[in-house]
């Protein structure tokens, strides 16, 4: 079986309100979806014409049928999403306070299923010889999931694509210096990390988009990509480092744009496209999903990518 893109990690339902500038203190209504950044990658890249397979655990419940069946519908292999009695599947309601940088509130148990991965839930030959293995730091953070991970990372060839997100999400990590000491030992297994300017923070001490790319080249990552937001992106390699302009959008909700960003990345390294078409994809494609209210659901084709780029030209 040829994997083109083997996210591992965090899944949930994902409920999205549908009021702009109303908290969660007053009356919504929400719309329901698949979320979890690594899940949202995988659809991401899936859309994008790969074959992208998703290694993470849901409950035995009717979400962890709702999100298994729906992402076997956006066209994910649902092959390793194993499940988990008597644990709930996760769920994160979003509150567009404001669109741009939307409040996040999670659902999970403490022993969540998708903390629950084991080097046996996938073959090493499928980790070894995915073209792509794409692994969030939030993956990294609770129970068997993050040595899983690591383990994963380690079967890597040097001349492989192995993606760390450094995806951070405090509510998962006991302390910052935690979620540091973590994301060292993932970026010296890692070909491209990917991350912005407050994850770059957490992970190297440094938020500065140079530095921050500085930092991770000297550490050995071959690519290093800075998200700037509104700013663009900063992609560095040994040999060059350009800055591509941000794609311009009405922004709906903020929320998975980095994900629908990592999709096209997977898609440029697969496709061995340069420093400058892999940026302007996945700005193109952060800024489409950013244009709508939830995530998955909206993650682009490449036509609607090529079509965005046009336009913007």
């Amino acid at each position: 079986m040829t994997v083109d893109v083997l996210s591992v990690g965090r899944i949930s339902v994902d409920l999205y309100a549908m009021e702009p500038h109303k908290s969660f203190a007053e009356q919504q209504s929400f719309r329901k979806s698949v979320g979890g950044s690594p899940t949202n990658v995988a659809v991401a890249a899936a859309r994008l014409g790969h074959h992208a397979v998703l290694a993470t655990k849901v409950g035995d419940d009717d979400f962890g049928h709702y999100v298994t069946n729906r992402l076997a519908e956006m066209g994910v292999d649902t092959e390793f999403i194993g499940r988990v009695a008597g644990e709930p599947t996760p769920l994160a309601f979003a509150a567009l306070t404001p669109p741009e940088t939307p409040t996040i509130m999670f659902y999970r148990g403490a022993s969540a299923p998708d903390t629950q991965l084991d080097p046996s839930d996938v073959p090493a030959s499928t980790v070894a010889e995915a073209t792509v293995l794409w692994i969030s730091q939030g993956s990294l953070a609770q129970g068997s999931t993050a040595e899983t991970c690591v383990e994963w990372m380690t079967l890597r060839g040097a001349n492989q694509h192995t993606v760390l997100d450094l995806d951070y999400r405090p509510s998962l990590w006991s302390s910052v210096d935690e979620a540091r000491d973590m994301a060292q030992r993932a970026i010296s297994l890692a070909s491209t990390v990917v991350g912005n300017a407050e994850e770059c923070e957490v992970a190297l001490g440094v938020s500065d988009p140079d530095a921050a790319a500085d930092a991770l080249l000297e550490a050995g990552v071959r690519l290093a990509v800075i998200k700037l937001g509104a700013g663009g992106a900063l992609l560095a390699s040994a040999e060059e480092r350009i800055r591509v302009q941000p794609t311009p959008i009405d922004v709906v909700c903020g929320l998975g744009a980095g994900d629908a960003f990592g999709g096209a990345l997977c898609h440029g390294l697969i496709e061995g496209l340069s420093l400058e078409e892999i940026g302007s994809l996945a700005n193109a494609a952060g800024a489409h999903v950013a244009g709508q209210l939830t995530c998955s659901d909206a993650m682009p084709t490449l036509s609607e990518l090529h079509s965005a780029l046009s336009d913007s030209a």
